[in-house]
């Protein structure tokens, strides 16, 4: 895995990922999204993935699944991550609740690699979910 990112401009840079993917990061012009905004939907879309992933393996029929991301950071210098809470709404037909637990537990105890590295850094990140009926 590799990435580079290269000085654009004030302060914002160019980010080019190992697999050819192009993101404008940006402190403070409003250009794109800031680097730990970028680490937060990096957490999302790894735990999403593995959610998601799960519960399709236990034939669930998910039609959606979004994970709202709260974060607190701490008040001085560097201003890490403390807090992460991830609240899935997860949206299908006849959803078991007990499949929906163990996804997010599964993603969150054994497979999400941003989430476990996070918290091995001494972020504390909790989890909860919504299911979603639709027609």
């Amino acid at each position: 895995m590799s990435a580079k990112v290269k000085w654009d401009s004030d302060v914002r840079f160019q980010g080019t990922t190992g697999s050819g993917f192009d993101v404008m990061i940006d402190g403070e012009l409003k250009q794109g999204p800031r680097p730990m905004e970028l680490m937060l939907l990096g957490l999302g879309g790894c735990t999403s993935y593995d959610v998601v992933g799960i519960l399709k393996k236990t034939r669930q029929d998910v039609v959606d699944c979004v994970a709202e991301i709260d974060a607190k950071r701490a008040d001085e210098v560097p201003a890490v991550f403390t807090d992460i809470h991830i609240k899935f709404v997860v949206s299908g037909r006849n959803l078991k609740e007990n499949h929906v637990a163990r996804a997010v537990k599964l993603s969150a105890d054994e497979y999400c690699s941003a989430s476990l590295m996070l918290e091995r850094g001494g972020v504390k990140i909790t989890h909860s979910y919504e299911i979603v009926e639709v027609e």
